[in-house]
């Protein structure tokens, strides 16, 4: 199809008369949303002196840092392909810890800069091994607590890091199959938690490092995913935890080590705790954190009322604690807005005041951007489910193209605020639909339990009923709806296509499971420990063959009537790449419309802004094509490789 050159201020005209308005604010060039921000994620020094960011260097995101009061601002990394994107100070002061991966394939390893001698160290320097931060403690300023699966690759053991030297010492080797440790405050790991056959935790303890582990909870299937350790007490005697036993959310509760008995802290009936900010040097919980439709804070420290009411003044927004200065007299915040960029605040405890630092995006600020609004409908079963809708600024909200953009995990969700992806279909012109189906966390276990062996059945219905609730509402053309998302997201735009053929107009699926059992079959090693919930709540690949190719958009191939485009990175190791080109080629055998484009560089999801780009422009002009909205006219034509 001939690509139109589109103008502000035309009306234009794509397939079957569908017309995207002229009022609608100037195109947004994609580099705006997609391209590296400007600065992001800043770190205050523990002393309080110096500034740390991410930023660009040479095109590549970096770890940035500066003088406070000064400008003498340098980059003290030198990634040159994939770009830093986390990071943190090291408690002595003089460096900079940060985690990379090579071309996506998740094998995180730890680096250390020094920062008086611009001195670089793997300090987990093993071939094909993942490894995670476990523990950083004020007192102990020279070391951390790391795992590594470089002894068995399923499973990682826990090992002392001597930051100064890079030198590794074991504390705990997994002999036990665990999938997560707690250290207390001295370093010593005493918790851990192990999946059980039937798909629930058991939560073992130990008084010392030398001590035979006992079991101090466990937690049925049913509270698996809203349940779980979170951090020792100041003095080391008990844990806090998430429960949801014997409630419906995910509670804040303090568990002692000896008895196991309980004390609630925090909870809501509805919706489980989301985030928690807990004192660095003494430990103890200041506030707690529920992600209703916007985000909601509990504080539960008095000392830090006052803070938290002063930083709600600062700005409109949902706002976090990032990090802090060991005097605790500076915090760094962010406040996240659904229609800009996010700032970031130092904000002084004595003055009770915030100075604005920077925001991410500066290109952003000014633009005209669409507000997302909350939304709730009833599913055909009577649940109610939560959802986003941001409409294009400018035009009538009656009869629009519309996106259905659902999230990837499955157990994760959709929160308010700003999103790249979200505000650049707005631009475009697309209602922007994000439906929270059953399965997505934040919303109680009742609600996430109900989505228990539906991969591709309840999951489904529910955003069929998102995209019913729409057309009633008039915000939809039922004949001009595409359906998006990357992960668990691309598997929904398959099932979306397959299952419900005439639904949807065009689908996009990123990195997108398209066979439930051998997507199974090849998770990474390190998720094997995790398979019981797997097989619990989705179906065992051997035992539920049958029932997991019903559910599976490879073997209905047949049914799909309208084009698709796959994206997927090359060296994903969540779902491998075998997924999306099994799909392809039964498309291309059945003689179905499908376009394929693989990243030589990425694992899952885009992390490289050439390749963010290089995709967006593909599906800027599929979803052009296909439902009518406005495209950028340097927008790639045609399928290919992408960049390497």
């Amino acid at each position: 199809m001939k690509r139109h050159s589109l103008k502000v201020g035309v009306v234009f005209a794509w397939l079957g008369g569908a017309v995207v308005q002229a009022d609608l604010p100037p195109l947004i060039p994609r580099e705006t949303f997609f391209g590296n921000p400007d600065k992001a994620n800043p770190q205050i020094s523990p002393d309080g002196k110096r500034l740390a960011y991410l930023a660009p260097d040479e095109g590549v995101l970096n770890v940035w840092v500066r003088t406070i009061g000064q400008t003498d601002d340098r980059a003290v990394t030198k990634d040159r392909k994939r770009g830093i994107r986390a990071y943190f100070w090291a408690q002595n002061n003089e460096q900079i810890i940060y985690l990379q991966d090579k071309d996506g394939d998740e094998n995180w390893h730890v680096y250390t800069v020094t920062l008086k001698t611009n001195e670089e160290k793997d300090v987990t320097p093993f071939p094909n091994v993942q490894a995670r931060i476990e523990a950083v403690e004020q007192k102990y300023p020279n070391e951390i607590l790391v795992s590594i699966n470089n002894r068995d690759p399923q499973l990682h053991d826990v090992h002392k890091v001597e930051l100064t030297t890079g030198a590794l010492t074991l504390v705990a080797k997994n002999e036990e199959g665990f999938i997560g440790w707690n250290a207390d405050h001295e370093y010593k790991v005493r918790a851990a938690a192990k999946i059980n056959p039937d798909g629930g935790i058991a939560l073992v303890v130990r008084d010392t490092p030398e001590s035979a582990w006992r079991q101090l909870a466990a937690w049925g299937p049913e509270d698996t995913l809203t349940s779980g350790p979170v951090a020792f007490t100041p003095d080391g005697k008990a844990l806090y935890v998430i429960n949801s036993t014997g409630s419906n959310a995910g509670e804040l509760r303090e568990m002692d080590t000896t008895s196991g008995k309980e004390k609630v802290l925090a909870s809501d009936e509805t919706y489980d705790v989301a985030d928690i900010v807990i004192h660095p040097a003494k430990h103890h919980i200041q506030a707690v954190a529920f992600t209703k439709e916007r985000l909601s804070w509990k504080v539960l420290d008095p000392t830090v009322s006052d803070d938290f009411a002063a930083i709600a003044k600062i700005r409109d927004g949902d706002f976090h604690v990032l990090n802090r200065d060991h005097a605790d007299r500076t915090w760094l915040v962010s406040f996240e807005v659904d229609n800009g960029p996010i700032y970031y605040y130092a904000f002084d405890r004595t003055e009770k005041k915030g100075e604005l630092l920077f925001t991410n995006r500066k290109n952003l600020e000014g633009l005209t951007l669409a507000k997302m609004k909350p939304i709730s409908f009833k599913a055909r079963d009577g649940l109610t489910v939560h959802g986003y809708l941001t409409l294009p600024p400018g035009m009538e909200p009656k009869n629009l193209p519309m996106v259905l953009n659902v999230h990837g995990g499955p157990w994760s969700r959709d929160t308010w605020g700003y999103d790249g992806e979200i505000q650049w279909l707005a631009n475009r012109g697309y209602a922007v639909f994000q439906v929270n189906f059953r399965g997505s966390t934040g919303y109680g276990k009742k609600f996430l339990n109900a989505a228990d062996r539906e991969w591709g059945g309840k999951m489904h219905d529910d955003l069929v009923d998102g995209v019913a609730w729409a057309v009633k509402e008039g915000v939809a053309d039922p004949k001009r709806i595409g359906i998006f998302g990357g992960s668990y997201g691309g598997y929904a735009t398959l099932v979306g296509l397959t299952f419900t053929p005439d639904l949807f107009a065009c689908g996009v699926d990123i990195v997108g499971p398209s066979n439930l059992i051998t997507f199974q079959e090849t998770i990474p090693p390190y998720w094997k420990p995790f398979e019981p919930i797997f097989w619990a709540r989705v179906g065992h690949p051997v035992k539920d063959a049958e029932f997991l190719k019903s559910r599976s958009p490879l073997f209905k191939v047949d049914q799909i009537k309208k084009p698709l485009l796959i994206a997927q990175g090359a060296n994903d190791p969540r779902v491998k790449k075998s997924e999306s080109l099994q799909m392809v080629d039964a498309l291309k055998r059945a003689g179905k419309v499908v376009e394929y484009v693989e990243y030589s560089d990425e694992g899952h999801g885009f992390a490289r802004p050439e390749n963010r780009l290089n995709f967006y422009g593909r599906a800027e002009r599929f979803l052009a094509e296909h439902i009518g909205g406005r495209c950028q006219d340097d927008t790639p034509k045609a399928p290919g490789p992408g960049p390497s």
